[in-house]
């Protein structure tokens, strides 16, 4: 294959002629590995030893890989059915999950989809159209510098305008942007750098506004940054001040990631939209789902049809998912411990590893921990420590995958102390290394 280099035609593994990787230049990659099996937090190779997953495999393995429990409710539900279309007909599997998380959220209504992105993009309507249907001129949407919330066109436009959504930057709607004010140990600028984000929103919202969305306490794709309660707070008293909706896209931080079942509850805020996905079913199948409050609902009820909101998925509460769902609930419920109790298995680890030359702006929120390489030039997705790193630490038995410079460790949250004792034990390895 032209353009390959040395190193991706030596892997251990050759590119599959029928698939296209994601987020992947090819002419620039090693060749992926084959995985054949998972176990918990591990993941088996055919031709090399275990690996542990210290990324959930993309953030979404919760629970760990093959779970026996949520396996066999999956199995259970496929028994009775496996799919049903959702405008015509309900099923119990969709009733006992949109109970139990309006429940478990404090906000009513529920509308299934198949994933993050398409949560948000739900959410982004929702919210649009509800000024419509009151007859309100509010279009303005306000986003954050640094923000990701999908790869889909409103998804992207929502997020920050880069290397990723370029070819596409003329299709993309006008969104306003308000800097993020990341917090890491030892900033002691973090005061001003909030009050100045604070004051951009606040003249944002002088401005009719439709809708603020934001990621709650971090930003994932953008670098695993990290921001305050207090900012989120109050980002939301000047939202409520403005009349606006409040979007949290908790896609990446609902289910236990932040050390609570939701970042918005941690923070001790009260959003009006919700966009779930990820670790909703544990990892199993994909599924999104975005919660909305009753008066939004509300606005979508009536005789007229242009009241409506037209959207839908083929797979809309799939039963399978919805099962999935409803037995990683269940795991939650019965071990909160275990994603409330991983900051402090963190916490330890990451300061030592801070004596570390190479670490700078080291940060640590629930059950992700990340910081960033001390690097000469060019910081951020492109630079080329992350992939010297996130070989390193293969070589020594722990998957990673830096976004460039940074680094970060978000693992199952069934991950033993040994293992995790491993993974940063790998990566003092890997920055020794540089």
């Amino acid at each position: 294959m032209n353009g390959l280099t040395n190193q991706s035609k030596n892997s251990n593994s050759s590119w599959n002629k029928n698939l296209w990787p994601p987020f992947t230049q090819i002419a620039l990659s090693e060749a992926p590995q084959r995985v054949v099996a998972g176990d918990g937090a591990l993941l088996f190779r055919d031709q090399e030893g275990p690996l542990i997953d210290a990324i959930s495999s993309w953030w979404v393995t919760l629970h760990g890989h093959s779970n026996s429990y949520i396996a066999e409710e999956i199995a259970k539900q496929s028994q009775k059915i496996e799919q049903v279309i959702f405008a015509d007909f309900v099923h119990p599997q969709a009733e006992k999950l949109a109970k139990r998380l309006s429940k478990l959220t404090g906000i009513e209504r529920l509308f299934f989809s198949d994933n993050g992105s398409t949560a948000v993009e739900v959410a982004l309507k929702i919210a649009c159209q509800y000024w419509q249907n009151k007859g309100e001129e509010r279009t303005q949407i306000v986003a954050f510098d640094g923000a990701y919330h999908g790869d889909t066109f409103g998804a992207m436009a929502l997020g920050e305008r880069n290397l990723f959504n370029a070819p596409f930057e003329d299709m993309l709607f006008p969104v306003q942007r308000v800097p993020w004010p990341a917090y890491w140990w030892g900033n002691d600028m973090i005061e001003k750098t909030e009050k100045e984000a604070l004051n951009k929103l606040a003249q944002h919202l002088e401005n009719p506004t439709a809708a603020v969305i934001i990621e709650p306490f971090i930003q994932g794709a953008g670098g695993m940054q990290t921001v305050r309660k207090e900012f989120l707070r109050a980002v939301e008293e000047l939202v409520k001040q403005s009349g606006s909706l409040l979007i949290v896209d908790e896609v990446l931080t609902g289910f236990g990631r932040c050390g609570e079942l939701f970042a918005f509850q941690k923070a001790g805020i009260s959003p009006d939209l919700i966009a779930l996905s990820k670790g909703l079913t544990g990892g199993f199948l994909p599924m999104g789902v975005t919660m909305a409050k009753e008066k939004i609902f509300q606005a979508f009820v009536g005789h007229d049809p242009k009241l409506t909101l037209w959207h839908g998925h083929s797979f809309t509460a799939n039963p399978l998912g919805c099962a999935a769902a409803n037995a990683s609930l269940d795991l939650l419920e019965k071990s909160p411990e275990r994603y409330e109790d991983l900051e402090s298995m963190h916490k330890p680890h990451l300061i030592e590893l801070t004596k570390n030359k190479h670490v700078i702006k080291p940060r640590l929120i629930g059950t992700i921990a990340a910081f960033e390489v001390a690097v000469k030039g060019q910081t951020g997705y492109l630079n080329s420590a992350g992939a010297i790193i996130k070989k390193k630490a293969i070589e020594q038995g722990v998957f990673i995958r830096p976004l460039g410079n940074i680094v970060y460790l978000l693992p199952p949250i069934c991950i033993s102390t040994e293992q995790l004792h491993k993974c940063y034990s790998a990566i003092e390895v890997a920055l020794n290394s540089l």
